[in-house]
């Protein structure tokens, strides 16, 4: 139905008849003249009819905006100094010979130019609001991106290789969405967390290298960065260890970067140790573009007898930090105390400062309500660790270190963008050495950190079943980018007393690993090679490239922050019949 679309029709096509079809953007009466701006997914086109084509003249002047039209005519200049620069098509118009009415529209319930609609109306007419270009462009530049992987992956010998969505529920991770089976009363499907149990038993099966662009789901509270239906790029591969696994990801990602968004980014990633970015950054996905560290100061308040520093300084598991903000003594304390209540939302139970006026003047140059706790020799070794100089500010964090790791994380990425500190557009890094359990203090146990089939460092079952849990790392790894967490896997266990004293260590006796993972521990005693692999965020690392402000933006369909679907009104009652033919009952919470 048409020859071109809108976007493409540029001044290479002067003189020369197009076809092209499209929406309705925008519809102008000058002086008898009449312009209709056609838009399709490649952009926009203006479009002019004049009177001396009574028929169409009179069709144009019916159009409204969003009705779908074809139209015939010629490309010509636009007039000196009516030309549009933002458009592709910019130089050019059409000049409107014939058209035709493909189907009318009743008055949108948002204009696509507006920037102030709610999120809940977009949604409710996203067919509607996936016209918008930005939108449309989003989308493109998801597709460019699987597109790319696609072609990288089968280049380099992954086989594309799909696997079940209806499975069973795993112990680990978030809560399953769960499906209840006609056939077998009373049991039920879940649908897949992630693939992870699958690909190994594809490698088990020899297939070697595996990659898919993979639907996920997990139960969870939601956020900008999270959906309960999810995309990933999930890759697993036999015969390569966690340096060649990450140096090869590490390519597809700088090529992808360099194809779809037009960014150079550094060779090699730099690499940094979870200790390492912990310590430095109170955090394992640190944001580099952020020149501010945490710098550890509790050896030297242990004896003070301010028992906010003090405290935290002599219990094994807390922490005092510092963080020196460049030029941070221009803040109000307005700002600092907006600072504080910040904090708070992660545990802190105050922020406590120093204000750096005159570095050269000592003690009298310094301004802060804890400076009367603290002896001078204390401050002045602060001020050498922090690296101070005048002008800035020194933030505190003091307490149990998961505390202030959270809390002195978030304040600095919020402090660096409320300050314009950032250096750079992009910062890639590789986190690596991750610990092998996480203590829960809440459940008295410990958990895998990543998942209970990544290996371990150690080689030695007895290493493994008798040393300090905490101080046995696993040979995982993080893909990271302007602090925000792109992928991560890890080398898997591939030995079957391995994984046995890893589920022990994890309180996961043999019973119930028979019951949840006999059929990986079965396929483990038939040969199996030394794996690894990886998982990506597709919906992060689009909305990363695009510069969306949440994955919604980037999803075709999302869910609400509720989980809910305004478009299809999902989720919904069913009929009582369907319930009885999956031998469901629906218990509704009582009122009060």
């Amino acid at each position: 139905m048409r020859t071109h679309y809108c976007g493409e029709v540029t001044e290479a096509l002067l003189d020369q008849d197009v076809e092209i079809c499209g929406w309705v953007h925008r519809r102008r009466d000058h002086g008898g003249v009449i312009f209709i701006d056609l838009r399709d997914r490649e952009g926009l086109l203006q479009v002019v009819f004049d009177p001396d084509r009574d028929t169409a003249f009179a069709t144009a002047d019916r159009a409204r905006p969003e009705w779908v039209l074809k139209i015939r005519g010629r490309v010509r200049y636009r007039p000196e100094g009516t030309e549009n620069a933002n458009l592709n098509s910019g130089k050019v118009e059409v000049l409107g010979h014939e058209i035709e009415v493909l189907n009318q529209a009743k008055t949108p319930p948002f204009q696509l130019d507006e920037d102030d609609v709610g999120e809940d109306v977009r949604l409710r007419h996203r067919y509607v609001d996936l016209r918008r270009p930005e939108m449309q462009q989003n989308l493109i530049t998801r597709a460019r991106v699987t597109g790319f992987m696609h072609r990288f992956l089968d280049q380099h010998g992954f086989l594309d290789i799909e696997t079940p969505m209806l499975t069973r529920a795993t112990p680990e991770g978030a809560r399953d969405f769960l499906v209840p089976s006609r056939l077998h009363a009373g049991s039920f499907y879940a649908l897949p967390q992630s693939p992870q149990l699958f690909k190994q038993l594809l490698m088990m099966s020899g297939l070697d290298r595996y990659y898919q662009i993979v639907r996920c789901f997990r139960d969870e509270d939601l956020r900008a960065d999270r959906q309960p239906e999810f995309t990933q790029l999930d890759v697993e591969t036999s015969f390569m260890d966690e340096d060649q696994i990450t140096t090869l990801m590490e390519q597809m990602f700088r090529n992808l970067m360099r194809e779809v968004a037009g960014v150079e980014l550094p060779e090699p990633f730099p690499r940094m140790t979870y200790a390492e970015a912990v310590e430095r950054y109170g955090i394992d996905r640190p944001d580099l573009r952020i020149p501010m560290e945490l710098v550890t100061v509790g050896d030297l308040l242990t004896d003070v007898d301010f028992k906010v520093f003090s405290g935290p300084a002599a219990d094994p598991r807390g922490r005092v930090a510092a963080m020196r903000v460049p030029g941070g003594n221009a803040l109000t304390r307005k700002q600092i105390d907006e600072y504080t209540e910040f904090v708070g939302r992660y545990g802190a139970k105050g922020l406590a400062y120093i204000k750096v006026n005159d570095l050269a003047a000592g003690a009298e140059g310094l301004q802060s309500p804890i400076l009367k706790f603290l002896p001078e020799s204390a401050i002045t070794e602060i001020l050498s660790r922090t690296g101070a100089r005048a002008g800035d500010l020194i933030f505190f964090g003091a307490d149990k270190a998961k505390v202030v790791n959270e809390s002195l994380a978030a304040l600095r990425v919020r402090v660096g963008h409320d300050l314009d500190l950032l250096e750079g557009d992009w910062a890639p890094l590789w986190v690596v050495d991750f610990p092998m359990f996480e203590y829960d203090e809440d459940d008295g146990r410990y958990y895998a950190l990543h998942h209970p089939f990544t290996a371990p460092q150690t080689e030695s079952v007895d290493e493994l079943q008798t040393a300090d849990p905490e101080a046995l790392l696993s040979r995982a790894y993080d893909l990271v980018l302007n602090g925000t967490e792109l992928g991560g896997g890890s080398i898997r266990i591939h030995r079957p007393d391995m994984q046995s004293a890893v589920f022990e260590r994890l309180g996961i006796g043999a019973e119930e690993a028979r019951e949840k993972f006999g059929f990986l521990l079965d396929a483990l005693d038939y040969g199996t090679p030394p794996h690894g692999g990886i998982a990506f965020g597709l919906d992060r690392i689009v909305m990363m490239i695009a510069g969306a402000g949440s994955i919604r933006d980037v999803m075709a369909f999302p869910k609400t922050q509720t989980g809910a679907c305004l478009l299809t009104n999902a989720p919904a009652e069913v009929e009582e019949a369907a319930l009885r033919d999956l031998h469901v009952r629906v218990r509704k919470p009582q009122k009060g």
